[in-house]
């Protein structure tokens, strides 16, 4: 049930009050109606670190991310009971009735909607059933219930705004994120060090082989949708097409392309769960194509003379020709040539774009001869047209480009401009003596040696289950982490993380700035990506709105500002 609170008529008029009445443990609340935007059942929370304990998550409500407090924590009374059909969220407007901040409060059930007169509300002159006055507005005696002071209930929670328009202004990057990498920096794009211009690939796993893309030829990495829609008389690898933000994307199929064996549970009519889409651009004008993979792994950095072509006896084999070459990932300590023994083959962005060519002109021969106008005009038939290439700082003409990577069953974002590099995490961390708590260690990376920051201890999350594969021995085929290799104006840092969900471009109407929950939180996470399931992939086995949280690049990488973040425990 949703229900939208007036602002004007039915509020405090001819000097009656109107409340809302929920319950909240063994209290009877009254909450000013003027003051209630809506009443919502429960929805999916993301979770946000570094919030007080009463925090249970962001929510999705008409485009904003908003937070939700449980209510009976914030009041003090034991929380975290499980919800049940009578579980609501009333969402107040913080600081203002029409401006502000939306705050979520989760209660155990509406009562209902009183109206009351102002000579009917005692004032609070002690402790009313051990809630602190200061947080109390009064007590109506129709109810009877205790009318809560909402600003002064969140401010407790969230802290003192002013602090934290304070810690807002203390850094230039709050709204805008990173700044582009300057020339031979170590952005994605940038130099390395040493002078070698080194080739960044966005590597994938297919049927337990590793396939990579240059990472300046992926527009994004989306989840996999349940249905596709197929061509006609297609072959096998192309799969057909899938819907993308109002767009009809081609999609191909390595695993057919290539003649490897299919993996259990992928239907014919279907796909398996958990799969990814890999959004490959042409960077000529030409529309997208999507190609089907089943995990993303890492984004490595290679000196591109470690990059061979594919040998000539097998480049005139047809299975070959979607190849333009076969990169030596394990090239040695420091990642220069003399190893060898992982080989990733480095797929033909230009071939695909044939494939997905292919796809468009069968599903133009069913269509008739309207299909043949949509490609004059240089689109392809029912394809997403093609977008304006990117900028030095890795942005498209309609949007930001992120690197995903997953933590504590939350998503979270940081600009392609400020990433180097992703990496599997290694087997052994050394230790690193007097550091910070969140400090796991150092790392030597082609000579380069970076602090290690375990992102679980820095957002104060909870360890790792050793049965989840995410410890450095964990069990063997299940993820073990990555490490996500963040750098700017010289300075490295490796982010310890869960694990790499790819890349993503985010409309700028999709970004707005993060609820500041905590100074902590807002010096690292200052916005939010909230992408609905009709705007992203139409199909989507989630079927949920995604909420990925941007981090600030700038912070992560000033040590001292870090080991300052105030952190209250969980």
């Amino acid at each position: 049930m949703t229900g939208t609170a007036p602002q004007e008529a039915g509020g405090e008029t001819d000097d009656v009050l109107d409340f809302v009445t929920v319950t909240v443990a063994d209290l009877r609340l009254a909450l000013p109606l003027p003051a209630v935007r809506a009443v919502i059942r429960l929805p999916e929370l993301v979770r946000i670190p570094l919030g007080p304990p009463s925090l249970d998550g962001l929510a999705h409500w008409h485009g904003d991310a908003v937070p939700v407090l449980d209510l009976a924590k914030a009041l003090g009374r034991p929380g975290g009971a499980a919800p049940t059909r009578e579980t609501r969220v009333v969402l107040v407007g913080h600081r203002g009735q029409t401006g502000g901040q939306t705050v979520g409060l989760r209660v155990d059930a509406m009562a209902g909607i009183l109206r009351s007169n102002p000579d009917r509300i005692d004032p609070v002159t002690q402790e009313e059933g051990g809630l602190d006055p200061a947080m109390l507005d009064g007590l109506l005696r129709d109810g009877p219930a205790t009318i809560l002071k909402l600003d002064a209930l969140i401010d407790r929670q969230f802290g003192n705004p002013a602090e934290t328009e304070r810690t807002d202004r203390g850094s230039a990057s709050a709204t805008a994120g990173v700044g582009p990498v300057p020339a031979g920096g170590t952005g994605a794009a940038g130099g390395a060090k040493g002078g070698i211009d080194r080739q960044a690939l966005l590597v994938f796993e297919v049927a337990g082989q590793e396939f990579a893309l240059p990472v300046d030829r992926v527009r994004e990495v989306l989840p996999a949708p349940r249905e596709v829609t197929r061509m006609a008389r297609s072959k096998a690898h192309l799969l057909g097409v899938m819907a993308v933000r109002d767009r009809l994307l081609p999609l191909v199929g390595l695993r057919a392309l290539f003649g490897l064996e299919a993996g259990e549970g992928h239907e014919p009519g279907g796909l398996a769960a958990g799969r990814r889409v890999v959004v490959v651009r042409s960077g000529s004008g030409q529309a997208p194509v999507g190609v089907l993979v089943d995990e993303v792994r890492e984004i490595l950095r290679l000196d591109p003379a470690l990059i061979d072509p594919v040998p000539p006896l097998l480049a005139r084999e047809p299975e070959f020709e979607d190849l333009d070459g076969i990169a030596r990932a394990d090239g040695g300590a420091d990642g220069v040539a003399g190893g060898g023994r992982r080989l990733v083959s480095v797929l033909s962005a230009e071939r695909l774009f044939r494939h997905g060519a292919a796809i468009g002109a069968e599903g133009g021969a069913e269509a008739g001869p309207e299909a043949g106008t949509a490609k004059a005009d240089g689109e392809g038939d029912g394809m997403e047209p093609a977008r304006p290439a990117d900028g030095p700082d890795g942005n498209t003409g309609t949007g930001e480009r992120f690197v995903v990577f997953r933590l504590a069953g939350a998503e979270y974002g940081l600009p392609v401009s400020a990433v180097r590099e992703v990496l599997r995490r290694p087997d052994s961390i050394t230790p690193l003596p007097n550091a910070p708590d969140f400090v796991a260690g150092v790392l030597t990376l082609r000579g380069e040696v970076l602090p290690l920051i375990d992102q679980r201890r820095l957002l104060n999350l909870p360890a790792a289950d050793s049965r989840s594969g995410l410890s450095t021995s964990g069990p063997a085929g299940l993820e073990r982490g990555r490490v996500v290799v963040v750098g700017r104006d010289g300075l490295l840092v490796g982010l310890l993380v869960d694990g790499l969900s790819g890349l993503l471009t985010v409309p700028a109407e999709r970004i707005g700035p993060a609820p500041a929950v905590s100074a902590a939180q807002r010096r690292l996470i200052r916005r939010v990506a909230s992408l609905d399931a009709a705007g992203d992939v139409a199909g989507d086995a989630a079927g949920a709105v995604r909420l990925v949280l941007l981090m600030d690049a700038d912070s992560l990488l000033d040590m001292d500002r870090l080991a300052e973040l105030p952190v209250t425990p969980r």
